[in-house]
């Protein structure tokens, strides 16, 4: 029997929620495949942060370090600015871990109407690359004569030759192994940022070379934006950075239905450090403990940390049963259509597993 130990980071809003149902999935499949899962839950987050001042202790990113991957539910919460949530404990845990591949698949799953006409089942099948540790998003900047008219503010971004091509490379090598189109879309703003983009858009084709079987397109982010709105179905395999992959994987959630739908995993190929899986959908104050939030997107998280695991049968078992539970539309929440609970959903799907 395989076992592994998994650190659980629930969070904020309905993180707990949603990760109470990935964790009751992921045992159903472990009793089915013989595999253990040992979860340390860390009580981090906004909670911490009202009675400690900080998101996470200072040592935190040492405790994690020993486990074979991370679970993450949320973070947000309304009394505390999203810069401080954000930056005092995701964005370190991918910088620090060396998550460099943000990856987010998207599908449009029978049973589910896109908000765009005459879409069939299975015609939208893309998935977002996004760099996870560099560009917009490195935490480089300042500011000067703070809340005067003569206010600066600077924030600078990131692009190395090493962070760009690994991430280029990624996107290529998974279009290799998809039964899809085999074809990768670049998304820069190159016309306007004439640095960074225009170097992202050298690399892009240099990478390129190197996969001839591939094919390959390069969009503005703008006209990548109307695309996905307009023929998703043209898209397979999409890189971009930080901030832009940040920004096409939510459209490209909404398009296939729901963000309640739409699972990520922050991911180090190379395995030097824990990965962490988490819906892409945020903390949801809104909706929190009214017992309605869609799970799927966490049970979708935790298959995908069940196939970096290398438990990719366990995995499969739980994407099938999740496409199940939708193509029945017995039992679905709220954000699908439907009147049932969180919890419901969770037993449901973690039946069909076990």
């Amino acid at each position: 029997m395989t076992s592994y130990f998994i650190a659980v980071i629930s969070g904020d809003g309905i993180g707990p929620e949603v990760v109470a149902e990935g964790i009751k999935v992921l045992q159903a499949a472990g009793h089915h495949f013989e595999i253990t899962f040992d979860f340390t839950e860390f009580e981090w987050g906004s909670d911490y942060y009202a009675k400690q001042g900080r998101m996470m202790p200072e040592d935190g990113l040492q405790a994690l370090l020993p486990f074979d991957a991370i679970y993450f539910g949320a973070v947000g919460h309304t009394d505390i600015p999203d810069h401080v949530t954000l930056h005092g404990l995701l964005l370190p845990i991918r910088r620090s871990f060396d998550q460099y591949v943000c990856l987010r698949p998207n599908i449009l799953y029978e049973g589910i109407q896109s908000p765009l006409r005459d879409r069939d089942a299975g015609s939208i099948d893309l998935v977002v690359v996004r760099e996870n540790t560099e560009g917009e998003y490195t935490d480089m900047g300042g500011g000067i004569y703070h809340e005067t008219p003569q206010e600066i503010s600077i924030q600078t971004a990131v692009f190395t030759r090493h962070g760009t091509e690994r991430i280029i490379r990624y996107a290529f090598e998974l279009a290799q192994r998809r039964a899809g189109k085999r074809k990768v879309t670049s998304v820069t703003k190159s016309n306007a940022m004439r640095h960074s983009m225009v170097f992202w858009d050298r690399v892009f084709r240099e990478v390129a070379m190197e996969y001839p079987e591939i094919q390959t397109d390069s969009l503005l982010v703008d006209a990548a934006s109307m695309n996905l709105v307009r023929n998703p179905e043209a898209f397979d395999v999409i890189v971009a950075s930080n901030l832009f992959g940040d920004i096409l994987s939510d459209i490209a959630a909404q398009v296939t239905g729901s963000m309640g739908l739409a699972p990520s995993g922050n991911i180090n190929p190379e395995r030097r450090f824990p990965s962490a899986f988490e819906p892409v959908h945020g903390s949801a104050p809104d909706i929190t403990g009214k017992g309605i939030a869609n799970p799927m997107a966490a049970i979708l998280s935790a298959a995908m940390m069940l196939d970096h695991l290398g438990e990719a049968q366990a995995a499969a078992e739980i994407r099938t049963a999740v496409e199940t539970t939708l193509a029945q539309g017995r039992l679905l929440t709220p954000d699908l259509g439907g009147t049932a609970s969180t919890s419901q959903v969770g037993d449901e799907i973690a039946r069909l597993v076990g």
